[in-house]
C-alpha cells in the first residue's frame, strides 16, 4: 500500500444481482465484515431488483458457498447494504448512487459486470461526480486483444488515474500463487541456482478434467489462450522468472513482472499447438465448425541474462486427465556420470502444486539404493498443506482494493505486453487439433517438450500427511 492510500469509506458493487456476486462476492463480503474490514456503507447497483431480493439472494449464496458464516456478521452486512435499482445507461441511476453514497469521499467501485459495459459505467461515474476520490475495480477479460484492451484502458483513464484502477485476476489472490512468490525470495538456497546455469527447463501446466460447463457461447469468444494464458499463466511465468524486486511495494513488484513479459520472445508457429476436445462442438452455444482451442501448449523463450536458452513450456486444457495446476522446474544433470545407474533417469527438480485443493512443494533427488552396487533410486522430499485458504481470493483482493494495495492487481503496461504476446500466438497459431477427453491433449504437443525429456504429467499426490 502506498503511503498516500487511505482506506475506502464505501464499497459499490455493480452487478450485485449477477452470478459472480452469488458465487464469489457475497461470501467475500461476509468474510470481510467478520474481520471488521468492510467500510460503513455497501451499495449494490443492478437493474430490476430490490433490497429484499438482494438480501434473500445473499443468504442463499452464503448457505451454498460459505455455510460457516457468522450470523452477527451477516446481520451487520445486511444493515450496511443499500440498493440502487437502475439502468447503467441512465444518468438518473448515478444521481441515485451519489445520494446513496451519503457523502463518502473514498468509494471503491467494483464492476462485476460484462466488460462491454465498463466504458458506459466509467463515463457515467465521471459525469455524475461519483468518481471523485474513488478507485475502480474491473474484472477480466481486460479486452480480447491488444487493441480492445487499449480502448478499454483509454475509457477508464479518461475518468480514473492509473493508480486508482485495480484490474482483478482472482488467480493472483490464491494462496498457492502467493506462496510461489514467497518461496522464491524468502529462501537463500533458491536464488543461487535459479538461472540458466542450473535450470534445464520449467514447465507450467494448468489442467482441468471438466469441460466448458455450459459456458460454450462465452468460450467461443475466448478460447484457452485468451481465457487463462494471457492472464493466469503469464503471471505465473512472471513470478517464476522475475528478478528480485527492491521491495514488496506494488510498483517494484509489478515493474519486475513487466520486465519479464517484455523479454518474452515472439512465439513461432512451430512453438504453438492448439487443440479441441472431441465433443466440444456439441456444447450449447458452440459453432458447428468451431476452431476455438480448449487446449494450448506453448514453448516460450525469455531473452534475458538469467534465462537465455531455458525453455518455458506452458500448457493448459479442458477435459484432460486430471484437474491440477503445477510448476515443474528441472535442473541440469551432473556433468559427469560417476555411478552405475542405468540412464535415462530424471534430473533433480523442484515441483510446486498450485491447486486446486492443496499447496505443495517437492524436491526430487537421487539416493543410493540398498545393496552392493553404486546405483541409485529417485526420492521426493514432499511438503504439503491441504488446509483451506484462510482467505478466499476475492476476499483478499477486495480487501486489498479497499486498502489501496495494488500489488496483486495487473498494471496496464503488463496487460498490454501480455496481450501482444497472445496476439502473436493467435495470429501465427495452427488450427486446433482434436484430442480425446481424459487425455493430455493432442499428441503433436509432445514435440514441444522433446528437448526437456517430455512433459511432466501432474498426478494425484494423495492426502497430505
Amino acid at each position: 500500500m502506498t503511503p498516500a492510500a487511505e482506506y475506502a469509506d464505501a464499497l459499490v458493487i455493480f452487478g450485485i444481482s449477477g452470478d459472480l456476486a452469488f458465487k464469489k462476492v457475497f461470501p467475500a463480503l461476509e468474510n470481510l465484515e467478520r474481520r471488521g474490514r468492510l467500510p460503513p456503507r455497501v451499495v449494490g447497483v443492478a437493474r430490476g431488483t430490490t433490497r429484499d431480493a438482494v438480501i434473500t439472494r445473499m443468504r442463499e449464496s452464503l448457505a451454498e458457498h460459505d455455510p460457516a458464516t457468522d450470523p452477527e456478521a451477516v446481520q451487520r452486512l445486511e444493515q450496511k447494504l443499500v440498493i440502487v435499482d437502475g439502468d447503467y445507461r441512465d444518468p438518473a441511476t448515478f444521481a441515485a448512487l451519489r445520494d446513496a453514497l451519503g457523502g463518502a469521499r473514498r468509494p471503491v467501485h467494483y464492476l462485476a459486470i460484462p466488460p462491454s459495459l465498463f466504458n458506459t459505467v466509467a463515463a457515467q461515474l465521471g459525469a455524475s461526480g461519483c468518481a471523485a476520490g474513488a478507485r475502480v475495480v474491473v474484472e477480466k477479460p481486460l479486452g480480447r486483444d491488444l487493441s480492445s484492451a487499449q480502448t478499454l484502458n483509454r475509457a477508464l483513464r479518461a475518468v480514473f488515474a492509473e493508480d486508482s484502477i485495480f484490474r482483478i485476476d482472482h488467480f493472483l489472490g490464491k494462496e498457492p500463487v502467493q506462496n510461489l512468490l514467497y518461496f522464491r525470495f524468502a529462501n537463500s538456497f533458491v536464488e543461487p541456482v535459479w538461472n540458466r546455469n542450473y535450470i534445464d527447463n520449467i514447465q507450467i501446466t494448468m489442467a482441468e478434467s471438466f469441460g466448458v460447463e455450459g459456458r460454450g457461447r462465452l468460450y467461443e469468444e475466448l478460447g484457452a489462450i485468451r481465457d487463462v494464458v494471457q492472464n493466469h499463466l503469464l503471471q505465473v511465468l512472471a513470478v517464476l522468472a522475475m528478478e528480485p524486486p527492491v521491495d514488496m511495494g506494488p510498483a517494484s513488484l509489478r515493474d519486475e513482472k513487466t520486465k519479464v513479459l517484455r523479454a518474452v520472445r515472439p512465439a513461432d508457429r512451430r512453438d504453438v499447438v492448439r487443440g479441441q476436445y472431441r465433443g466440444y462442438r456439441a456444447e450449447a452455444g458452440v459453432q458447428a465448425n468451431s476452431d476455438v482451442e480448449t487446449f494450448a501448449a506453448l514453448r516460450l523463450d525469455i531473452d534475458s541474462w538469467r534465462w537465455a536458452d531455458v525453455p518455458f513450456l506452458v500448457r493448459t486444457g479442458k477435459r484432460m486427465a486430471v484437474t491440477a495446476t503445477e510448476v515443474m522446474a528441472t535442473f541440469r544433470r551432473p556433468p559427469q556420470r560417476l555411478f552405475e545407474d542405468t540412464p535415462p533417469f530424471r534430473g533433480n527438480y523442484l515441483r510446486f502444486r498450485l491447486g486446486p485443493d492443496r499447496v505443495a512443494i517437492a524436491l526430487g533427488a537421487r539416493v543410493k539404493a540398498a545393496g552392493e552396487a553404486m546405483s541409485g533410486r529417485e526420492i521426493e522430499l514432499f511438503a504439503c498443506n491441504s488446509q483451506a485458504d484462510e482467505m478466499t481470493p476475492y476476499e483478499r483482493l477486495l480487501g486489498d482494493a479497499l486498502r489501496g494495495d495494488a500489488a496483486l492487481f495487473a498494471r496496464q503496461d503488463s496487460v498490454e505486453v501480455a496481450w501482444s504476446i497472445v496476439d502473436r500466438m493467435l495470429a501465427n497459431g495452427p488450427q486446433a487439433e482434436p484430442y480425446e477427453p481424459g487425455s493430455w491433449g493432442p499428441p503433436s504437443a509432445d514435440r514441444l517438450a522433446e528437448s526437456a525429456g517430455g512433459w511432466h504429467q501432474p498426478q494425484d499426490d494423495g492426502p497430505c500427511a
